[in-house]
This record gives structure tokens, sequence and C-alpha cells, in this order.
């Protein structure tokens, strides 16, 4: 029953140094999310608006403005005049 105990606490410190181990490393007070920066560039949240014609959430900077209204792609911004 012994070794069974022992054997027990050897599996809990082995996955307790792993989890540490694989944590990263932040420095307090340095304000970032971790992931927030990839590579070294940092990725700034953009806005999604939808396709007043199908419906698609795409990144505003995707997509395309036309007569005060937001659409996501060039196809769907020319259809527009057809209706």
């Amino acid at each position: 029953m012994s070794k069974l105990l022992v054997f027990l606490l050897v599996l809990f410190v082995i996955y307790w140094v792993r989890r540490v181990l694989s944590k990263p490393k932040i420095p307090p007070g340095s304000g970032s999310r971790p992931g927030a920066q990839r590579g070294g560039e940092t990725q700034a949240s953009t806005r999604m608006l939808s396709c007043q014609r199908c419906g698609v959430h795409v990144p505003e900077s995707e997509g395309v403005r036309y007569g005060g209204e937001f659409f996501c792609c060039e196809a769907h911004a020319r259809g527009r005049d057809d209706s």
C-alpha cells in the first residue's frame, strides 16, 4: 500500500512540475495579455461588420463601403445597385 502512495505522489510531482514549466513567462506589470503578441508584431483588434447583402461578418479593413453601407466584397456592393 505504501508503494502505491509513493507512486501516486511521484506522478503528482511530475504533473505539477510539467504544469509549472509550461506556463508562459510574463513579467509582472507588463500589461500584455498572453497571445497578444506573435512574432514581434502586436495584433490590434478590428471591428467585424456584417455585409448588407449576405450578412457575413468581415473585418472592417477587408470589406467595401458603398453608399454609406458595408459589404463583404465589391461584387455585393455592385449588386446592391441592381435591386
